[in-house]
């Protein structure tokens, strides 16, 4: 009996080194891996450089803190490994797709046949992210205290379609006609006049994204073609009127990779107007431009997915327009391609972030009056790999220092950061910001809609109001929708799945407007 309780003793004392000198984990593969305290420090180190050398091949290398471990190593680090040819059990990169879908992506090679790394190496990249990730999703820093009250603007809602869950993917405001149009997932488009009444609708093949309202023609329409995530290029930018027209002033370009925003201006200054157009795609994708809004006449600026938003805006003082551009889709970033003449552009990457960031929309505008455009962007697109709060989501402000170099000077946490508009909604003379959070189930669902106001000097007053509470806003316009000398706001709801409508009913919400109107009372009489 004495024998045996030694037995048990040495073989306990066995297993307690055993656990101090090893550790082991199972990789996404699902094998076992078993390393020694050495050699876990040093497959660590090696993780990290093997994975800067395979991760900063198409976007930014990513820190680990950016995301938890589960995070890392159940969803995004399989991403990357099939990228990379490997296969894990129960990840099917092709399952539940189309047949031409897949197709199409077996034709770009997103998902290569053959492995592009050893397997020995990937285990090294994972266990770098499982060791120096944290547990759970880093928390944000205190952001402003939101008063819950807007004294500023006056609340309205207003629902123009008959669905009974809005699906709002456009709000844009033709200031020349005091008319907004409300763009619906339902393949509608309707047109709202400055007092926000019906004024006339078209039915159209699928969701509107973007709108412009060229002189002496018809308003041109941009549609996305498909809205799930898709490599199908049925997107089409189209002129949209009841009313006959001359044939040369309308345009019908079809064919697009999901375009999700456009603008015009005489890119190769021949005195013709050029379309612009933001080709987001899914795997594929580009920022092209069309010589004279001739769908034969391409040029391609990038040949990426993940175009978002672009301007046209001349940054050198040459007379030579350029183009500013947000990339996202992994590539997380913002360029200037200048003007060279000719139809050449020089890109400058101005900005860029690792691709967790989800950047969703920037604007331009001179905050500090020094005469030279700074940049107002949101980054919190949360829809794709890691669908968990992220500490460093929000509002960013970068001012230019003259040569267009920019750095950072103000930035409001804000989970799931979709937009936010420069004006000066106060009449103070200094620029404000409005600004929503789409990609994200907030504590409060009000403050999906935060007003800032610009108190001077880098600092802003948040509020918002409780009737933001009563939607998910994708889209928001500013304009001076009533024509009395202020700016207004309207805001768009879209709710892509059932359970984004339960969460909001469950907090006892019973009705789900389409808009939520903001009018500015500054000139009330």
């Amino acid at each position: 009996m004495l024998i045996q309780k030694r037995g048990l003793l040495v073989s306990f004392f066995i297993w307690i080194v055993c656990l101090s000198i090893n550790v082991a984990w199972k990789s996404p593969g699902g094998h076992s891996v078993v390393f020694s305290k050495n050699q876990q420090v040093d497959s660590v180190a090696e993780g990290r450089q093997l994975a800067k050398a395979y991760c900063a091949r198409c976007h930014l290398f990513p820190e680990p803190a950016l995301l938890d471990k589960n995070t890392w190593v159940s969803s995004v680090l399989p991403n990357m490994g099939q990228r990379l040819g490997l296969r894990f059990p129960g990840k099917d990169p092709f399952a539940d797709l189309l047949p031409e879908e897949e197709q199409a992506i077996r034709k770009l090679s997103i998902y290569p046949d053959t492995p592009l790394i050893q397997q020995a190496d990937w285990d090294k990249i994972v266990a770098y992210y499982r060791h120096e990730a944290p547990a759970e999703p880093l928390t944000q820093a205190d952001n402003l205290s939101i008063s819950d009250s807007l004294p500023l603007f006056r609340g309205q809602y207003l629902t123009v379609s008959d669905n009974a869950v809005p699906k709002t993917t456009l709000l844009k405001f033709d200031p020349r006609t005091a008319q907004l149009y409300v763009g619906d997932d339902q393949q509608a488009l309707f047109v709202l006049n400055n007092v926000m009444q019906l004024k006339e609708n078209f039915w159209i093949d699928s969701a509107p994204t973007d709108i412009d309202f060229p002189k002496n023609a018809p308003p041109r329409l941009l549609t996305i073609g498909v809205f799930a995530p898709s490599e199908r290029r049925e997107g089409r930018l189209m002129s949209v009127s009841k009313t006959p027209v001359p044939p040369q002033s309308l345009v019908n370009i079809q064919a697009l990779p999901r375009p999700v925003q456009f603008t015009s201006g005489d890119l190769n200054m021949d005195g013709k107007d050029d379309a612009l157009i933001c080709g987001f795609g899914n795997h594929s994708g580009k920022l092209l431009w069309l010589d004279g809004f001739d769908p034969n006449k391409e040029h391609i600026l990038k040949e990426l997915p993940g175009a978002r938003r672009a301007q046209i805006v001349n940054f050198n003082k040459d007379k030579k327009p350029d183009v500013i551009a947000l990339m996202a889709q992994a590539r997380e970033e913002i360029s200037i391609f200048y003007n060279l003449g000719n139809g050449k552009f020089r890109e400058k990457v101005l900005l860029q972030f690792p691709p967790s960031y989800g950047m969703s929309y920037f604007e331009l505008a001179d905050f500090n009056k020094d005469g030279f455009q700074d940049i107002l962007l949101t980054n919190g697109d949360n829809w794709d790999l890691s669908n968990v709060p992220k500490n460093y989501h929000g509002v960013r402000l970068y001012l230019n220092d003259g040569k267009d170099n920019f750095k950072l000077a103000w930035f409001y946490p804000l989970y799931g950061a979709s937009k936010a508009v420069a004006r000066d909604f106060d009449n103070d003379g200094d620029i404000d910001i409005a600004a929503t959070s789409f990609y994200t189930d907030l504590e409060n669902p009000a403050h999906g809609f935060v007003y800032l106001s610009n108190e001077g000097k880098m600092n802003f007053k948040a509020s918002s109001t409780p009737l933001a509470g009563a939607g998910k806003w994708l889209t928001m316009e500013a304009g001076d929708f009533d024509k009395d000398g202020d700016i207004d706001i309207v805001l768009g709801s879209y709710f892509h799945t059932i359970g984004e409508v339960s969460k909001l009913m469950a907090r006892g919400t019973v009705s789900f407007p389409q808009l939520l109107v903001l009018t500015n009372r500054k000139n009330d009489k």
